[in-house]
């Protein structure tokens, strides 16, 4: 987590549409924090410094609330449909060394073996980590790999400290053959056979 990631939040009093409205207008985001058997706290935060630090997944905040410093874990991520303005996040309390369940997105790196592509089967993955050292990402290294190579998830390599929690089987990714290419492979014998019956008709 970095320094970046530091924001003073401002209580909020104000509820309702138009009060969100307001908020939003003036260049601040509603957010609420919840979590730890604590009440759920009500606040407004700068939106553009949000806008970049949400970028990446599983952000962690370090909020600045009335004088008090409070880490939040981003869990959902409110947005108009239509314009893509954000309206509202959900926060959730953590602690320094706790460990949280995340899912965090998988990224595929290298050239499998030529002629072949490779399909990316399961986006993300579910990890346990410690709520300020999540991982922006796991790296598939598919470098040369050949047609029918798969990847499961308990083949990938975790961060240190971080455990599978998603199932060891699940498919992350497969390489194969483009179709159009195997069908052009099989051509060729397609059209061998009836010269070879012809030959054998003589």
């Amino acid at each position: 987590m970095s320094d970046d990631n530091r924001l003073v939040a401002a209580v909020r009093t104000e509820f309702g549409k138009g009060a969100a409205r307001r908020t939003r207008a003036a260049g601040r985001i509603p957010a609420v924090i919840y979590g730890h058997g604590t009440e759920p706290q009500h606040v407004t935060l700068p939106g553009h410094e949000v806008s970049l630090i949400i970028r990446k997944a599983n952000a962690v905040l370090d909020l600045d609330i009335e004088g008090r410093s409070q880490l939040a874990l981003v869990k959902d991520v409110q947005k108009d449909p239509v314009h893509q303005i954000i309206e509202h996040i959900d926060l959730i309390v953590v602690t320094r060394g706790e460990k949280v369940t995340v899912d965090v997105p998988v990224h595929v790196e290298g050239e499998s073996f030529s002629g072949t592509i490779v399909a990316l089967d399961a986006t993300s993955l579910s990890l346990e980590v410690e709520a300020t050292h999540i991982p922006e990402r796991v790296v598939v290294d598919v470098e040369g790999l050949e047609e029918g190579a798969h990847v499961y998830a308990k083949d990938v390599a975790l961060p240190a400290g971080a455990t599978l929690v998603s199932d060891p089987e699940t498919l992350v990714v497969a390489v194969s053959v483009p179709a159009a290419a195997a069908a052009a492979d099989e051509e060729p014998a397609a059209e061998e056979a009836p010269a070879e019956a012809a030959a054998e008709a003589e």
